[in-house]
């Protein structure tokens, strides 16, 4: 089992902005009309630890319809037996990053951003394990979408999905939240990653769109099941600024 690959997985995932339109608008330093948009995070669990952070550049502005170039990067560090070299334990180390032009439709309540461009990994394992394929430095294409709907003033529902042609991975993620304090949106989430023949499922709660006077903030805790027959409590992070 090619437990080691989805570490890309993981990067893709973490690419995600969790940015809420409407909330970001509150940032109080921001200027009225934001060009630039600057994210960073990170993701834990038992098995792993991963951080990311890239930027998102809108010339017509990020609250405008128009294109939209997404750059991001990602780096962990995790661990898994390798059956190959005899039930070792192996620590891997992943670097990603990807270059993605894009277009952002913007309808009554809802923003879509629809990106696909190269992708770029490299995977360094302690032992090495000559059993994963993925190991050292790989070329592709990287394609994906961010969704976000209002429903009502109350509530939020944000979709985003990533797929690499490196190792065949994707991750998909789902969160519905209602408004609470009037600063947040509180509610369930839920992702799925998948690389080569590894899967890994995730459930919890989510906050998100929590804004202090220079950033937004989201946050995410849950628990992780892997095809591996490995759980544990997740931890996630998320920061947002607009220049």
């Amino acid at each position: 089992m090619r437990v080691a690959s989805i570490a890309a997985t993981f990067a893709a995932m973490l690419q995600y902005c969790g940015v809420s339109p409407a909330a970001a608008d509150m940032l109080e330093d921001a200027p009225d009309d934001p060009t630039i948009l600057f994210f960073s995070g990170g993701d834990l669990w038992r098995e792993g630890g991963f951080i990311h952070g890239g930027v998102l550049w809108s010339p017509a502005g990020l609250e405008q319809e128009g294109f939209t170039l997404k750059l991001a990067f990602g780096s962990g560090i995790y661990r898994y037996r390798s059956g190959a070299l005899g039930d070792v334990e192996v620590i891997g180390r992943q670097l990603s990053s990807s270059l993605m032009p894009g277009w952002r439709f913007k309808r009554a309540g809802v923003e879509v951003s629809v990106f696909a461009g190269v992708d770029a990994q490299e995977l360094r394992l302690w032992p090495d394990d000559p059993s994963n394929e993925l190991r050292g430095t790989h070329f592709g294409m990287r394609a994906g979408f961010d969704f976000w709907y209002e429903p009502s003033r109350t509530t939020m529902l944000a979709v985003d999905a990533s797929v690499s042609t490196i190792g065949t991975s994707y991750s998909v993620h789902g969160a519905y939240g209602w408004r609470a304090f009037d600063r947040l949106y509180i509610g369930p989430e839920a992702a799925a990653l998948a690389c080569q023949d590894y899967r890994q499922f995730r459930f919890g709660v989510h906050a998100t769109a929590l804004k202090t006077e220079k950033f937004e903030l989201s946050a995410a805790i849950g628990h992780a099941e892997d095809s591996s027959h490995r759980s544990s409590v997740y931890g996630r992070l998320g920061f947002v600024t607009r220049r």
